[in-house]
């Protein structure tokens, strides 16, 4: 098993950065480096970025590799349901796609009453408000609880520096954000991949509490699922084999996501408010374990540690010079 104390060797095997010069059209986003391709293609690369409360903490060892792996096996899992973007993975941290006009909305669908953002609902509903996202909750329900049924909270899409917002349905298609057709057809789409999602989560030992998902369309009007899906950056997993416990004394779940790195902050800080403290090595190494552990509890298969230290760029470069003349 990797442990937090076998990736000590790989503190620094870090990919914060991805520009390649040779590549056309860069453009960094909160935690991939794009590309944009002639030929109507896009290179994604995943960093080992991690990010929350709407700004970088901290880069965790092998967090790129392991989104890219574990995105790439759900988009394996659903293609029955949605087309997905996926055109070739040319490196563990590297996928190249097709390029699709994106919605302007972000599309969270939840089964529990978790989270701890800005546009979480339990804060939300702590807080006294009872109509959330347009839709009513009961009085009563406990942190971490299931919610009488799956629910869909979109967001607006922020900026690299802005704070996403909530948004209602009704506003998604009042603001012309979506025809109503539009709207209708991405929400059946995202409760179809929730549900194949928490299917397969829940025959790993699993609980899928909620996921972000992003589409766009393609050159036909199609919608696409686009990013990634199902992964401990965009989705929120627990422990099936502890919540019961861990929620009748009013524990958080026991998780496999990047809660793991919000909650460390949350605990020390108003995030959205106060300056991030230093993230200490040995929250980051057991972070990398966590993203490990996850990969192989949802895939089945083993992560391999690399028996060299050559940098990540140096590796990606090599990779992608086939697209440099693209």
């Amino acid at each position: 098993m990797i442990d937090a104390a076998s990736l000590a060797p790989y503190r620094d095997y870090v990919l914060t950065e991805a520009f390649i010069s040779e590549l056309p059209n860069y453009y960094r986003g909160k935690v991939r480096e794009n590309y944009d391709l002639t030929d109507g293609q896009r290179i994604l690369i995943a960093t080992d970025r991690v990010s929350a409360f709407d700004q970088g903490l901290a880069a965790i060892p092998f967090k790129g590799q392991v989104l890219t792996d574990i995105a790439r096996f759900w988009f394996e899992a659903t293609t029955d349901i949605c087309e997905n973007h996926v055109r070739a993975n040319p490196d563990p941290n590297v996928v190249v796609v097709q390029r699709l006009e994106m919605m302007p909305v972000e599309i969270i669908v939840r089964d529990y009453l978790a989270g701890s953002t800005g546009t979480s609902i339990l804060p939300m509903y702590k807080a006294g408000a009872r109509n959330i996202y347009g839709i009513d909750f009961p009085d009563g329900l406990r942190d971490n609880q299931r919610l009488p049924e799956t629910i869909i909270t979109p967001t607006s899409k922020a900026g690299h520096d802005a704070h996403d917002a909530p948004l209602t349905p009704r506003e998604i298609i009042e603001r012309q954000l979506l025809t109503p057709r539009q709207w209708d057809d991405v929400a059946e789409k995202a409760l179809a991949l929730f549900a194949r999602g928490r299917e397969i989560a829940a025959g790993r030992g699993l609980i899928l509490a909620d996921t972000k998902y992003e589409f766009g369309f393609n050159s036909e009007g199609h919608i696409v699922v686009a990013d990634e899906i199902h992964t401990p950056d965009s989705s929120r997993f627990w422990l099936a084999e502890t919540y019961p416990e861990r929620l009748e004394h009013g524990e958080k779940p026991d998780s496999l996501d990047k809660d793991f790195i919000r909650n460390w902050v949350s605990a020390r800080c108003d995030p959205y408010h106060d300056p991030i403290p230093e993230i200490p090595g040995e929250v980051i190494l057991e972070a990398a374990a966590t993203y490990i552990r996850t990969f192989e509890t949802i895939t089945g298969r083993n992560f391999v540690l690399p028996e060299s230290f050559e940098p990540p760029l140096e590796r990606i470069r090599a990779n992608l010079a086939v697209y440099w003349t693209r």
